[in-house]
């Protein structure tokens, strides 16, 4: 199942909906109330996190608030009508893993005075993992997504993402882990500048429950970007030429490291602009993933 919290752009009012056909949104009650958060389902579960899905199911009734999905999204988009779209849960940390692709160690190693270290880190049993972003520096679906002033070098980063409570991983969402490449480039030392700043990171658009997705190593990532409503990137790839498995790089995150419940982990990119490309004020960045939905922000100097 896949849920999308909404906000009633009137009354402020936030609500929790679950997707229960192609087309339609429906809110959850609990204690005669509206169920506003992915973190109190969660906490219903007692820790049965696959029971997620049928938990929320029960939640449901006729009388509960029932949007249409398309046209949540186009009012999200427009900023207009009652309802618009937030991040589906807040990302009480945000965390990455880097060179878990064979295409991003590649393209590293290009940008890169000091190639090695990515040839190196891809092959190691240890996993590349940063910081990335607090809930501040995070931004959701339609807003803006930013650019530092001081690279002349900047690219989006389509990514999966995985949802932590209480260590486990029990969802999934799409992340945009913008990059300042020039600044990395220049020095690898530099990467918490390239990697963390306003508006660096997007989520969104939903929350796909472990039980939605049967196979999470084989979804389809596409990137596309547009210039003044022209096309001029796409591309597309799969979780599936990951290099290391998800429970692994949760293992490597979580080794003396207590992180928070609802904390997000970026699992890498296979998709990275060619070396003469760089996102500029006023694009748009669309990203699909199988199962999770488009997210779509456009771009503006931090």
């Amino acid at each position: 199942m896949r849920f999308y919290k909404v906000v009633n752009n009137n009354t402020k009012e936030v609500f929790l909906t679950a997707q229960i056909d192609d087309s339609t949104l429906c809110g959850m009650a609990y204690n005669d109330g509206p169920l506003s958060s992915i973190e109190k389902l969660l906490e219903l579960t007692d820790g049965n996190f696959t029971a997620l899905d049928n938990l929320a199911l029960s939640l449901l009734n006729p009388t509960n608030l029932k949007i249409n999905l398309e046209d949540l999204i186009s009012s999200s988009k427009e900023k207009s009508g009652l309802f618009r779209m937030c991040q589906p849960y807040t990302p009480t940390e945000i965390w990455a893993a880097g060179v878990t692709y064979k295409s991003s160690e590649l393209e590293r190693k290009r940008e890169s005075e000091t190639p090695d270290v990515y040839a190196k880190v891809y092959n190691s049993d240890r996993p590349e993992i940063f910081f990335k972003a607090t809930k501040e520096r995070s931004v959701g679906p339609f807003d803006e997504i930013g650019i530092r002033q001081d690279s002349h070098w900047n690219v989006p980063e389509a990514e999966l993402a995985l949802v932590l409570y209480q260590n486990e991983i029990v969802g999934y969402t799409i992340g945009n882990d913008m990059s300042s490449r020039s600044i990395e480039g220049e020095n690898p030392l530099y990467l918490p500048q390239a990697k963390t700043y306003n508006k660096c990171c997007a989520i969104g658009p939903s929350f796909a429950t472990i039980g939605s997705l049967t196979n999470p190593k084989a979804l389809t990532i596409e990137c596309s970007i547009f210039r003044k409503d022209q096309l001029i990137f796409k591309e597309h790839s799969s979780t599936s030429l990951m290099s290391r498995e998800f429970e692994n790089l949760k293992k490597w995150l979580i080794k003396s490291n207590s992180v928070p419940n609802m904390t997000t982990f970026l699992t890498g990119t296979p998709i990275i602009p060619p070396p003469e490309f760089s996102l500029l004020e006023g694009d748009l960045v669309r990203i699909e993933i199988t199962d999770i939905g488009i997210l779509e922000n456009s771009v503006v100097t931090v």
